[in-house]
């Protein structure tokens, strides 16, 4: 099936409209002369070019991919419904929704748009990142800048040295228990998706520690916790992790948090402050700084 370019673009001119920058979690600014969010502003929310969010709305864009489109619906802010609507315009079936979806609801996304002193993210049941505020990206890095295959925090954690390096060693075990635990329990509830399934596979395949812990059979739902981040920047962080439920879509919403009054309250207000750093070689005389910075302020 072709795409209805015509009505794409009204569609997404439409969605566009009704938003304002503070739905979405964006300074509004001065001298605002469209209504709604701006094109520069969708396509930022989107991780896609201006110019090519500009020819969507154009009716001359190349057809969006599947990713794209999600990551458009997820943008805008769109219901299931619409989400489905915008898949059907460019001749796409929409995804299913018996499985986890990809497609965060506005709910979810309008919480997650207020919290800006906190790290918070949406996941899937299964671990895949969808979405995250920015004191997440601070604190954990941007995840939604990798390909989609790499945003699972199970796999991260097994697979990836760098991420595994974010908590101390000594809890290193007890995360990996708890996520396998975890998804053993997703795998178990939903035997016909292929997602979890999938990822067990790659996995076991992947991952030695991975596979002797699946052969434990322990099952366990996430639940609240405590976590201790070794921040490359700040420092150790003890936060509380608190998750919300979305039984209807398989996600959650994870909150970390820390209490007043004690050291890792302090550092979480400073990593705040400092926002996502050059974590890249290039970066490393701007590090020295900011761990200078650090050390007189905590």
């Amino acid at each position: 099936m072709a795409t209805n370019r015509a009505e794409l673009a009204d569609f997404l001119r439409r969605g566009r409209a009704r938003l304002t920058p503070p739905d979405v979690g964006l300074t509004a600014g001065a001298r605002r002369r469209t209504p709604g969010l701006r094109r520069e502003e969708v396509a930022q929310l989107a991780g896609m070019s201006a110019d090519y969010y500009t020819r969507l709305e154009q009716c001359r864009g190349p057809r969006p991919s599947r990713q794209m489109l999600t990551a458009l619906a997820r943008a805008l802010r769109l219901t299931d419904d619409e989400r489905d609507h915008l898949f059907h315009l460019t001749g796409e079936e929409p995804p299913r929704r018996e499985t986890a979806s990809a497609h965060v609801p506005p709910g979810l996304m309008l919480i997650l748009d207020r919290l800006h002193d906190t790290p918070a993210q949406v996941v899937t049941d299964c671990g895949e990142v969808l979405a995250q505020n920015a004191m997440a990206r601070a604190l954990t890095g941007d995840v939604m800048s990798r390909p989609r295959r790499e945003r699972n925090l199970v796999r991260l954690h097994f697979l990836d040295p760098a991420a595994r390096a974010l908590f101390p060693e000594e809890d290193r075990p007890h995360l990996a228990r708890a996520h396998v635990a975890s998804l053993r329990a997703v795998a178990a509830a939903r035997p016909d998706d292929p997602e979890p399934a999938a990822l067990v596979a790659g996995l076991r395949a992947g991952s030695e520690e991975f596979a002797r812990l699946w052969d434990e059979h322990e099952v366990s739902v996430r639940h609240k916790a405590t976590k201790r981040f070794q921040h490359p920047l700040v420092g150790l962080l003890d936060l509380d992790c608190e998750v919300m439920l979305s039984h209807e879509h398989h996600q959650l919403l994870i909150i970390h948090t820390a209490r007043p009054g004690t050291d890792s309250h302090e550092r979480l207000e400073l990593l705040r402050v400092l926002g996502v750093q050059d974590m890249t070689p290039r970066g490393t005389g701007n590090r020295q700084g900011v761990r200078q910075a650090v050390r007189r302020s905590v």
